[in-house]
């Protein structure tokens, strides 16, 4: 198999390292630097601010060195952050995703940015060639320093300690404003590569053949006419049009939405692209987007008929009247209790709360209500950015959510304003079993409060735990945080053995909470089994997000300070109900022998 960043060099995506017209020398003034953030978004030298000092450390995840060498750069950023020194590891591997270099500042506790270099234009700029070689800029920009962080490591092995710490000597003496005694050193690393392509068919694939299958699978289902995507891709001058933009986004790997580190768990609603689909995707892109033959065309994809994305539910519930939201400012969460009574104990296999206006519902909780109220226990499931409904038959395992007799829904909604007055009714969809039901879903909620995130942190960690009361099965995981949310992660130490990463949000997107949906039967945990996240949030200037760097950020409901609402759904092992559900009421008719 090609490898994918052949590709992407040989069509012009990723540019090859060649030697720039006149050699990059120390002294020399650096205009600027493109590279991306752990969002995918393009960013430049001036997002970094006005510093004493800016350290560039060239790094790929695989490279020994880099690994070795991560506890002294994370070393020098705690000595000299707090003096004015940005340090940032550009991320040159050919074959690396975002999400993967985000992974490596989890792994490593590294608080200052990771940044990717796609085209190596940084490489270009800075004159580097391996692996982690390090540049030092001025305040003024000018390179001052390039070479080693100290002679201590090796490719062929090691000294016990260094003879020299060649990159903290120049960024005192930068910091003194003296002149750098050494300011370049040999370095040795791992060699950074463009690589070249050849042979391979030379036409490259067509809309027909090859491409419409890919579309069909990962994402016409939102890219289409009524759908939430911006742009349809259902035919082919869709495609040709949106070309340039379905590339840039396959590279990044931004679409189709998916967050979960792949070295980490499996989830059977993952919507990546295989490395073959983006292969061909970019392919047909740079080759001449050719048609094809049109007899060449799979069927595509069914379309829903409902509008609803669980199908047609059994029973639908609006709210009494609809909320008038004013044109700015902030909106206090409203609460309701919706129009309808379970006088039964009622069965439900899908839940779908669906707003008449999208623009404002910034996310909205489901919980069933009693005369003792609402709490986290009662809580059903909500609606939120880039979310998908709750769907159980999607496990196909007999799983059903259950609400008590004499219930009611109530609904938590956050608001948001748009520079105009808007109006909003919101309505909630129900599908029943059609199935015998054996296990309940039930949930577990990680929910730390007691945190302040100071100014200017651009990794503070906020940590939540709690025990395993029975043996279970989980079912899906969770994570929801605010503006400056940068990363999740959630563990499980069973006891007896080494602890396991069941998921991992490298690069969180606030646009994009996603649910992780697991295989029933593939994850299960034992009694006493500890489970324990461990978020991160930026409360840098370098966050592009960040509505305010300079303050100290509370737990709060509202966007402008933060939270970590951290869900796991599962079921109780040892459970067999066996209830046969009336598919018109969702109530039980008889416990089947």
């Amino acid at each position: 198999m090609r490898r994918l960043m052949l590709v992407l060099v040989v069509f012009g995506l990723v540019s090859s390292v060649r030697a720039a017209e006149g050699p990059v020398g120390i002294g020399d003034m650096i205009a600027d630097l493109r590279f991306k953030d752990i969002r995918g978004l393009s960013r430049s030298l001036a997002d970094l601010g006005k510093k004493r000092a800016y350290v560039f450390v060239f790094t790929t995840t695989q490279c020994p060195l880099v690994r070795r060498s991560m506890p002294k750069l994370i070393d020098i950023d705690q000595k000299f952050g707090l003096r004015g020194v940005q340090v940032v590891a550009v991320n040159v591997g050919s074959e690396e995703t975002i999400r993967e270099m985000a992974s490596q500042a989890i792994e490593f506790e590294a608080a200052f940015p990771f940044v990717k270099d796609p085209d190596l234009s940084c490489v270009k700029a800075l004159g580097v060639t391996r692996t982690p070689e390090v540049v030092v800029l001025n305040s003024d920009r000018k390179l001052v320093y390039r070479g080693r962080i100290d002679d201590q490591f090796r490719l062929g092995g090691s000294r016990p300690e260094p003879t020299r710490r060649d990159l903290e000597e120049a960024i005192k003496e930068v910091l003194e404003d003296r002149a750098v005694t050494v300011n370049e050193t040999t370095v040795d690393g791992c060699l950074i590569e463009a690589h070249e392509v050849g042979g391979g068919d030379a036409a490259g694939p067509t809309f027909h053949q090859h491409v419409a299958p890919i579309l069909n699978r990962r994402c016409t289902a939102c890219h289409r006419e009524g759908a939430a995507g911006p742009f349809s891709l259902v035919s082919f001058e869709d495609a040709v049009v949106h070309a340039e933009m379905m590339a840039e986004v396959v590279i990044d790997q931004r679409m189709p939405p998916w967050f979960a580190n792949s070295r980490h768990g499996a989830f059977q609603n993952d919507p990546s692209l295989s490395r073959d689909e983006r292969e061909i995707l970019l392919r047909w892109v740079k080759s001449g987007r050719r048609e094809g033959d049109p007899k060449d065309a799979a069927e595509p994809p069914a379309l829903p008929t409902s509008k609803w994305r669980i199908g047609e539910p059994d029973l639908v519930i609006t709210m009494v009247g609809e909320h008038t939201l004013p044109s700015t400012g902030f909106v206090e969460y409203k609460r309701l209790v919706l129009p309808y009574v379970f006088l039964n104990e009622t069965w439900l296999e899908a839940i779908e709360i669906r707003p008449d206006n999208l623009a404002v519902v910034h996310h909205c909780n489901m919980a069933y209500v009693t005369t003792s109220g609402a709490s986290h226990q009662t809580f059903i499931t909500g609606h939120v950015p880039g979310g998908q409904p709750m769907d159980l038959g999607r496990f196909d395992n007999g799983v059903a959510y259950r609400v008590p007799a004499f219930s009611a829904l109530g609904l938590e909604i956050h608001y948001t304003t748009t520079g105009k007055e808007e109006r909003c009714s919101i309505s909630v969809g129900l599908r029943y079993p059609r199935k015998t039901v054996h296990k309940q879903l039930r949930h577990f909620l990680l929910d730390p409060r007691r945190f302040q995130i100071e100014p200017g942190n651009g990794a503070f960690p906020v940590r939540s735990s709690l025990v395993l009361d029975q043996d279970i099965s989980l079912l899906g995981l969770f994570a929801h945080m605010h503006l400056r949310g940068k990363d999740a992660t959630f563990y499980a130490d069973v006891p007896g053995k080494q602890r396991e990463t069941l998921l991992q949000i490298p690069n969180y997107n606030f646009e994009w909470q996603l649910g992780y949906e697991i295989e029933p039967g593939k994850h299960r945990l034992p009694k006493g089994t500890k489970i324990e996240s461990v978020a991160h949030y930026d409360n840098s200037a370098f966050n592009p997000y960040n509505p305010d760097p300079n303050r100290t950020v509370p737990y709060g409901l509202q966007t402008y300070d933060e939270m970590f609402n951290g869900y796991g759904f599962f079921v109780y092992d040892d459970e067999d109900l066996n209830l046969d559900i009336n598919p018109k009421t969702g109530v039980v008719r008889r416990q089947v022998p």
